[in-house]
């Protein structure tokens, strides 16, 4: 999977993807992450942090890279039910569903 820091971000940032990435810890949050999205279809990150007890700000980080491996599905923006804004939803992918068909 994709590497947890962009060009753009500090030395640091880059130090602590790669431990992030090589402890294995990036592989269970994103397992953690998928697992929430199939038990809460539909829900935005805040209200699936809320609904799961993870942290939302790795829900946050981790669902864009399950968007990359095909995981999960981005769905269409809704108020969130926690801030008030609008955000999109999450939606798991059943093995052989086209993303591109938005199935």
């Amino acid at each position: 999977m994709n590497h947890p820091a962009r060009n753009t971000d500090l030395g640091t940032s880059h130090a602590a993807a790669d431990f992030i990435a090589a402890s294995g810890i990036q592989k269970d949050q994103q397992a953690k992450a998928a697992a929430a999205v199939k038990l809460h279809p539909g829900l935005t990150s805040m209200k699936l942090a809320q609904a799961t007890g993870l942290d939302r700000y790795m829900l946050a980080r981790r669902l864009p890279e399950l968007l990359k491996a095909e995981q999960v599905w981005r769905g269409p923006a809704m108020p969130c039910p926690v801030s008030g804004r609008s955000a999109c939803t999450w939606w798991p992918v059943a093995p052989g569903e086209n993303l591109a068909l938005g199935l």
